[in-house]
């Protein structure tokens, strides 16, 4: 069993990677859908959601959340390897590897032209489609410190070329990895 972690900015790719690790019989678990529900339950936006959770509980609260949920699949008796998708801060990373022995991260990086285009045409519920509502999310993510997870990534797959591409290169990391 293998436990990784995904990290990078919205609309980078961080999906595409999940869709491979599924295929290989992994379990996902998005930090981001960990905040999409509680957003529901309170009736506030996502990003407002990811700040008042860490202002009510603290700064690691999401970490913490998905920690307990990972330790419950295992717990559970399932074997399959475990992707994390979104981790936003270094200290998050830190309590992975504190928790999980040999817990690495792959981050998925896209340029800020190729990522709006790409969230315009997603148009999930907390994707910006005017440009400034995506800078300030991009900002947001910035601030929790997701530019420490990637640059300090043990793995940077740089996805701004076509899609067959960066899938073989997922791939060939997977393997790699022995995911």
């Amino acid at each position: 069993m293998r436990i990784m972690g995904i990290s990078g900015m919205p609309g980078s790719g961080k999906s595409l990677v999940s869709e491979k690790a599924v295929e290989k019989g992994a379990i996902i678990v998005s930090m981001g859908d960990i905040i999409r529900e509680e957003a529901k339950k309170r009736g506030e936006s996502t990003g407002d959601t990811a700040k008042n959770l860490r202002k009510e509980f603290g700064q690691f609260i999401v970490a913490e959340l998905t920690i307990k949920k990972i330790k419950k699949i295992i717990e559970e008796g399932n074997e399959n390897s475990i992707v994390v998708e979104g981790i936003r801060s270094h200290h998050e990373v830190d309590m992975f590897k504190e928790n999980f022995k040999d817990f690495i991260i792959l981050s998925i990086f896209a340029n800020p032209t190729i990522r709006f285009k790409r969230l315009q045409i997603r148009q999930r519920e907390d994707d910006s489609q005017d440009y400034e509502g995506f800078r300030t999310r991009d900002l947001n993510e910035l601030g929790f410190g997701i530019g420490n997870v990637i640059s300090l990534s043990d793995k940077m797959i740089i996805n701004e070329s076509d899609l067959e591409s960066c899938y073989q290169e997922i791939d060939e990391y997977l393997e790699e990895i022995g995911l």
